[in-house]
């Protein structure tokens, strides 16, 4: 068997494996249509109060969590960075409801830095995944493009106003979004038989 043949059959039995890891495909199908629907409702809202703006941070961290602990069940590696997040997100989303208009300013400060450690963990997953994931450098562009708007949300030239938060937030729910469904349809052709 040549070095071809054996990377190919290599490729086959590790994307056959992360097949029966992952679960079924239409999950993350859902997972990704449900963050699409958010970036939209997030950039269409027009922030009327402070206090709304936090309640709706909310509504996005109870789906990042939902979504992290969904798939930190699934997947055997990184599990545990999985849990962590799901538990930050759970945490934001507990004190985004109780007092939304400090959740608010909070987040403000540091949704920058959120982004940019969102996209470094896009940036990681699709590189150590591009043997079996044809689409890895989508996974890539997404990551890149949400740490250059991590570090956009970062600078201090301008104040945080409610609709730059929405429209950072927006961009957020729809890198993850596009990633889910990414994630599904990747499955689904590995699931194939």
């Amino acid at each position: 068997m040549s070095a071809m043949d054996e990377r190919a059959a290599a490729g086959s039995r590790t994307r056959a494996g992360l097949a029966r890891l992952a679960g079924p495909w239409w999950m993350f199908l859902l997972t990704g249509v449900a963050w699409l629907i958010l970036a939209w409702i997030a950039l269409r809202f027009a922030p009327a109060s402070i206090p709304t703006v936090g309640v709706l941070l909310g509504v996005y961290f109870l789906v990042a969590t939902i979504n992290e602990f969904f798939i930190a069940s699934v997947m055997s590696s990184w599990r545990w960075l999985h849990i962590l997040m799901g538990v930050i997100f759970a945490f934001g989303a507990g004190w985004s409801f109780a007092q939304p208009y400090n959740a608010f300013w909070a987040l403000a400060s540091i949704l920058g830095l959120l982004l940019i450690f969102q996209g470094t963990f896009y940036v990681i997953t699709s590189i150590s995944t591009r043997e079996v994931n044809s689409t890895w450098w989508l996974g890539l562009v997404a990551g890149i493009l949400e740490i250059l708007l991590g570090f956009w949300a970062s600078q201090q030239y301008r104040p945080v106003q409610g609709a730059l938060l929405l429209i950072w937030v927006g961009f957020f729910a729809l890198f993850r979004g596009i990633s889910e469904i990414v994630i599904a349809f990747e499955l689904r052709h590995a699931q194939r038989p």
